[in-house]
C-alpha cells in the first residue's frame, strides 16, 4: 500500500504569512541543501508521490482478468422481469458460470406444427406456456463451474466418456415436470426407448462431477426433451389437460407423432461456451 505524502506547499505558505525575511532565510537554506548533495556525488531525491498522483500512475488491469475473480453480484441478472418471470435457482455471481452437460435436439417442421397445437389447446384450458428457447435431453444438473474450472472439467468429461457408442432414442409421451423449487412446471416428451444406454452416459458424466464435488444426477431420472414452460407450480392445472394434450401427439396427421434423437454428440455448456463431444461410432 503506498502512503501519501503532504507536499511542501502548505510549509511554504506558512512562510510567506510569516513574512519576506523568512521566505529568503528558508530559500537560502534549501538551496544550501541542494548544492551539498551535489558535491557529495549524491543523487537529489525526488519528492514524492502523493497517493492520488500514485493512483492515476498504475496501468489499468486487463478486462479478461477483472472477469476472473469478482466478487460483485450483477443486480440486474437478478431482476426476473428480465427473464419472463424466471426466477434463477442458485445467486448469479459474475465468474460462476451455470453449466450442464446434454444432447441438443433440432426439430423439423411436423415438430413445430405439433407444437403450435399444443400450446393453443393447453392456453384454452387456462395454462399459458412458453416455447423452449431451444430443444434438448439434460444428462446433468445445472452446477456451477467457477472460470479457472472449466478446461479441468472438460477435459475429465472427455477422459469420462471414452468408449460411450452413439445411439438414437426416441420420444412420444407427453409428462409434466418441476423443478425442485417449484418455481417452473415444465411440459416434456419422455424417452421411451435408448434409456439403457443413457444410463451409461449418466455414470460416465457423473464421475466428473464427483471429482469436482458438484451433485450428481437424480437416482431415478426420467429422461425427457422439454418443450414449453411456464411460471410457477401449475403442475395440477396441467395434469387435468394432459389427455387432451396426449391425443394430439396420437392423432397426427401422418400417425402418432414421435421424437427422433440422434445421441452421437454431447455437449457441455458452460456460460456462454459449448464444449463438443463426439461418441464413438
Amino acid at each position: 500500500m503506498l502512503v501519501g505524502y503532504s507536499s511542501s506547499s502548505s510549509s511554504e505558505e506558512d512562510g510567506e504569512a510569516g513574512g519576506e525575511a523568512e521566505g529568503a532565510k528558508n530559500q537560502s537554506e534549501t538551496t544550501c541543501r541542494k548544492c551539498q548533495e551535489e558535491d557529495d556525488g549524491l543523487p537529489t531525491r525526488k519528492k514524492p508521490k502523493t497517493e492520488e498522483e500514485s493512483r492515476k500512475s498504475r496501468l489499468p488491469l486487463p478486462g479478461c482478468v477483472l472477469t476472473m475473480f469478482p466478487d460483485e453480484v450483477d443486480s440486474q441478472t437478478e431482476d426476473s422481469s428480465l427473464h419472463g418471470g424466471r426466477i434463477r435457482s442458485f445467486k448469479h455471481e459474475r465468474g460462476n458460470w451455470a453449466s450442464y452437460v446434454y444432447f441438443p435436439y433440432h426439430p423439423e417442421e411436423e415438430f413445430g406444427e405439433l407444437l403450435d397445437g399444443i400450446l393453443s389447446a393447453a392456453c384454452a384450458r387456462g395454462v399459458v406456456l412458453t416455447v423452449q428457447d431451444e430443444f434438448h435431453l439434460s444428462l446433468s444438473q445445472t452446477v456451477v463451474l467457477r472460470h479457472h474450472w472449466i478446461q479441468p472439467f472438460t477435459q475429465s468429461l472427455k477422459s469420462s466418456l471414452t468408449g460411450c457408442k452413439r445411439f438414437v432414442c426416441s420420444a412420444e409421451r407427453l409428462r409434466v415436470y418441476s423443478n425442485a423449487e417449484k418455481t417452473r412446471t415444465f411440459l416434456g416428451m419422455e424417452v421411451s426407448t435408448g434409456h439403457a444406454q443413457m444410463l451409461d452416459l449418466i455414470r460416465a458424466v457423473d464421475r466428473t462431477m464427483t471429482e469436482f464435488r458438484l451433485e450428481t444426477f437424480y437416482k431415478d431420472p426420467s429422461f425427457h426433451v422439454s418443450l414449453a414452460w411456464c411460471v410457477g407450480d401449475q403442475t395440477v392445472q396441467m395434469e387435468e389437460c394432459m389427455q387432451e394434450l396426449q391425443s394430439l401427439v396420437d392423432d397426427h396427421e401422418d400417425g402418432p407423432f414421435v421424437l427422433r434423437l440422434d445421441c452421437s454428440e454431447l455437449r457441455c455448456r458452460t456460460g456462454n461456451k459449448t464444449f463438443r463431444f463426439a461418441l464413438e461410432s
